[in-house]
């Protein structure tokens, strides 16, 4: 699965990504970060994408799960190649969120984790 959720101590979550991200696969982890909010937690996400080729085209414009748990997510920083920084804020809804949504290079995954980790 191209898409994997993994949780860390102090509310850190992690979403690796690889290849071609899928809605359903992408839908699937978000009902299992939604059960984690609604159990109390205040995720600081950390999403790692390695080898990844884009979005499939899909129906991605389903807000409300962003409406409903924008608030509860504390940050979120993402790792991925320079290439996909405008369409990875875009879609982590950085500037709509309150969360403070930030990029980082492939080598740069120490420093997102000890950012997302503040």
């Amino acid at each position: 699965m191209p898409a994997t959720l993994d949780f860390e101590a102090n509310d850190i979550c992690v979403l690796r990504v690889t290849g071609k991200l899928k809605q359903s696969e992408f839908a699937a982890q978000q009902e299992v970060l939604a059960h984690r909010i609604d159990g109390g937690a205040k995720p600081r996400l950390l999403v790692i994408a390695e080898n990844f080729e884009g979005w499939e085209r899909s129906d991605w414009n389903d807000l409300d799960y962003l409406l409903a748990y924008s608030g509860s997510i504390a940050k979120i920083a993402i790792v991925a190649e320079p290439r996909w920084e405008a369409h990875a804020l875009a879609f982590a809804g950085a500037g709509v969120r309150r969360a403070p949504v930030q990029l980082f290079g492939p080598d740069q995954v120490t420093e997102a984790r000890a950012w997302v980790a503040q």
